[in-house]
């Protein structure tokens, strides 16, 4: 008896399981296959009759599987699979993977009916989106993306009880095998705790940066600022000025360099000023002020702009290391520059000012002469 008591249960609990697991996929295909229905048909210029005809059954019938009144007998899904030129997999929109498109698709169709309802109604659609495509890491961080960001522009009735369950799309997110995915979903995490002034929370998620992401320095900076670690945020927001004026120099030599090449000398005299601009701005020191201007000069055989410029590199060389005296780079530790390495520098920068190649056309000035001389 107590055996077939406890058969009994079992089999009462397989049928349980299976009739709430049997609900739940009618569930998902009645929210899906009306609409890929009707899209493949339309594809392929079929009317709903025409249709219903292949299939022997009524076009009312097919009308209702498209409005998601009804859905179709188990029987026909391999024929209409087939009818429509689709897999079973995609009739009943069962995705391993979302396209860009679709993924772009599904965003826009999320911020039009942001506009139209409720903030539960649009969490709820979204939910239902990522039951759809549980296996879409790109939609899920995306969702939670946007929802999180559309808290912030309006008032919502117990906002603070969506918190949680966008966390765990962003955690989700963030245990992705893609890097991309991985960077932000913690930087949506970080934001997301660092509006709530959770700051030492927000920082653990800086550990999924790598160091070559380019914010991650703002964002520590930004966290020691808020952490009352003053002198630490000083000192890296100095780093990263000096760090994006050593890239912005060669950005700003290279576009120069290009646009004399192909013949435009005034867009690369404007970006030689430009670059000059730079270099006052970051207190580079007179050095850096004058150095693009002497190979247009060149290019162009200014022997008066050539000379100027030369006497201004020379007699600057000695501040080469002035940018350690600026307060933009208080907090900041630089190796002093010697004297000997000073000396060196004015020694091949008079090699290069003599180097007849590029100079050559200097030959007959007497400036250069002396300019050059050995002594």
């Amino acid at each position: 008896m107590l055996e077939s008591a406890e058969g009994d249960m079992d089999a009462g609990y397989v049928y349980f399981w299976r009739t709430a697991c049997m609900r739940r996929i009618k569930e998902v295909m009645y929210m899906q296959i009306g609409q890929v229905i009707r899209k493949y048909r339309k594809d392929k210029n079929m009317t709903q009759e025409e249709m219903a005809n292949r299939l022997g059954v009524t076009a009312p019938a097919v009308n209702k599987w498209e409005n998601e009144v009804s859905f179709p007998d188990i029987t026909l899904l391999t024929p209409i699979a087939r009818l429509l030129g689709i897999t079973v997999d995609e009739l009943l929109s069962f995705h391993k993977e979302l396209t860009n498109d679709e993924i772009g698709d599904i965003i826009k169709e999320l911020n039009a009916i942001l506009k139209e309802r409720t903030y539960e109604e649009v969490f709820q659609w979204a939910k239902e989106k990522l039951e759809l495509y549980p296996n879409s890491e790109q939609l899920l961080w995306q969702l939670a993306l946007v929802l999180d960001v559309n808290r912030l522009g309006r008032e919502i009735e117990n906002g603070g009880k969506y918190d949680e369950m966008i966390n765990q799309w962003y955690c989700r997110a963030l245990e992705s095998k893609d890097e991309k995915i991985r960077t932000r979903a913690a930087d949506s995490l970080f934001g997301f705790y660092e509006r709530k002034g959770q700051y030492e929370k927000a920082e653990e998620y800086l550990a999924y940066f790598s160091d070559q992401y380019p914010e991650k320095k703002r964002k520590q900076a930004l966290i020691y600022s808020k952490t009352g670690r003053r002198k630490e945020a000083y000192q890296v927001y100095e780093e990263l000025l000096f760090s994006n004026y050593q890239m912005d120099f060669l950005i700003f030599s290279s576009i120069c360099m290009l646009a004399a090449e192909d013949g435009n000398m005034d867009k690369a005299h404007m970006l030689a000023e430009k670059q000059g601009e730079l270099a006052r701005v970051f207190d580079m020191g007179e050095y850096r002020e004058n150095i693009s201007r002497l190979e247009l000069a060149s290019m162009e055989k200014n022997a008066d702009a050539t000379i100027e410029i030369m006497e201004k590199l020379l007699a600057s060389v000695d501040g080469l290391s002035d940018y350690n005296k600026s307060p933009l780079y208080e907090h900041m530790k630089f190796n002093e520059i010697s004297g000997e390495f000073l000396k060196q520098m004015k020694q091949k920068l008079m090699e290069c000012f003599r180097d007849e190649e590029t100079y050559g056309y200097m030959q007959d000035d007497g400036r250069w002469k002396e300019l050059t001389r050995e002594n």
